[in-house]
């Protein structure tokens, strides 16, 4: 799909999309757990679907009336059971580790650049636990066996995702163990969310030294009814959009306190010299009349940001240096390669320094932009026509729909 965007100014209010990263969690301790589940979820990203899909080809039954999700958990696993994940990484290193705590033989179905997104990691843990792999580096992964142990040691420089998935997989397993991470850990605002979903299951678990202790023995407990909080990472975009062309945008039905590590996008528009005002529920961001000026900044715990924040730094005064990013180019693209090659094809200019982006703010002309098959460089290619002075052509536009499917449509509403 290409989409094709005049220069216009971004401004007004905005609802929060329900966090991918709450549902995802939410869905999958829901399946697990004692007894059904109602989950207030009013919209539902191709990534979601993916994990209720899966969900249900374990045995569950998850459906949808109008703004809620009704999920009845897996009884007996099916035999040789098929897994979709399309492309979502979530899907399927959350579900994996579950499957496998379970004893279950799965064949995963992968898409996209999943077959090559790293999984050694988990695979050496795997295996050295009672599970054997079949197909990696494939699209399609069979395991068999069950993951055993007490103690599970895991290095967290990689992905959060491997961490959150045993958690996870601990709540289901009617044990008590231990994850012990090596290295720093990194977007550690993932892991915290993960124990506060699996804590509101019912599930104690402590956060100490490096070291996760999971009290697995009651396993999933349903909450009865959730509502899903909305989303820091995507609603970045509409905020670094107000903050980059000078305008006032509230995102609202979001979570100021919320365990998010994604809202420090807050704290880093501060940074640039944005203007913010907050209440419990609602974030603003006003004009500055002096303008934003180019920061530091270390992607380590936050690179779903960068996107966003990038088009901050593009029209910042100066350069904005963003290192700690070498994970970036493990996400749906190479992202130090296409958040880079995005602002250079609209006008600006951006370079990469092994695994540091430097932006020079300056303005933004507009052009042709391949949106990569990446959500995220969709949605920074759309609100870049904030401070655009032509028009923005988007190619392969549809890719948002992973994460946001009415992106154009809330786009649409604050254009004036």
């Amino acid at each position: 799909m290409e989409v094709r965007i005049k220069p216009c100014k971004l401004s007004g209010r905005i609802r929060a999309i329900e966090s991918k990263s709450y549902a995802h969690r939410a869905l999958i301790c829901a399946a697990f757990a004692d007894r059904p589940t109602e989950i207030l979820c009013k919209q539902l990203s191709v990534d979601i679907e993916a994990t209720i899909d899966c969900l249900n080809s374990l045995g569950a039954k998850i459906t949808r009336d109008a703004d809620r999700l009704w999920v009845e958990p897996v009884g007996d696993i099916p035999g040789e059971a098929l897994l979709d994940c399309k492309e979502s990484g979530s899907t399927y290193r959350f579900i994996l580790p579950c499957v496998c705590m379970r004893g279950a033989d799965v064949r995963f179905k992968l898409g996209g650049r999943l077959p090559v997104r790293p999984m050694d990691v988990f695979w050496r843990l795997a295996e050295g636990k009672g599970i054997k792999v079949r197909g990696k580096g494939t699209d399609t992964v069979c395991v068999s066996g069950k993951l055993e142990g007490e103690k599970f040691v895991i290095p967290g420089n990689v992905s959060s995702q491997y961490i959150s998935g045993l958690i996870m997989a601990l709540g289901i397993s009617g044990r008590c163990a231990v994850i012990e991470i090596t290295d720093s850990i990194e977007s550690r605002g993932y892991i915290d969310i993960t124990l506060d979903v699996v804590n509101k299951f019912g599930i104690k678990t402590e956060f100490a030294d490096n070291r996760i202790t999971v009290y697995g023995e009651k396993r999933y407990v349903s909450t009865g009814n959730l509502k899903i909080e909305g989303d820091w990472s995507n609603s970045a975009f509409w905020l670094c959009a107000g903050a980059a062309g000078g305008s006032e945008i509230t995102v609202w039905d979001i979570d100021t306190n919320s365990k998010q590590g994604d809202r420090a996008v807050c704290a880093i528009l501060e940074k640039f010299g944005a203007k913010l005002e907050y209440t419990p529920d609602s974030v603003t961001v006003k004009a500055s009349t002096e303008g934003l000026c180019g920061i530091e900044i270390n992607a380590q715990n936050t690179p779903d940001l960068i996107p966003a924040i990038a088009i901050a730094a593009a029209a910042a005064k100066g350069e904005t240096v963003i290192r700690g990013a070498e994970r970036l180019r493990l996400k749906e693209s190479d992202r130090l390669l296409s958040v880079s090659e995005t602002i250079n094809s609209l006008g600006g200019y951006a370079e990469v320094v092994n695994d540091t982006m430097i932006i020079h703010g300056r303005s933004l002309s507009g052009g042709s932009v391949d949106g990569c098959n990446d959500h995220r460089i969709v949605m920074m290619s759309a609100v870049a026509s904030a401070v655009c002075t032509s028009e923005v052509v988007i190619t392969g536009a549809q890719a948002c729909e992973k994460s946001y499917p009415s992106f154009f449509e809330d786009f649409r509403s604050l254009c004036k």
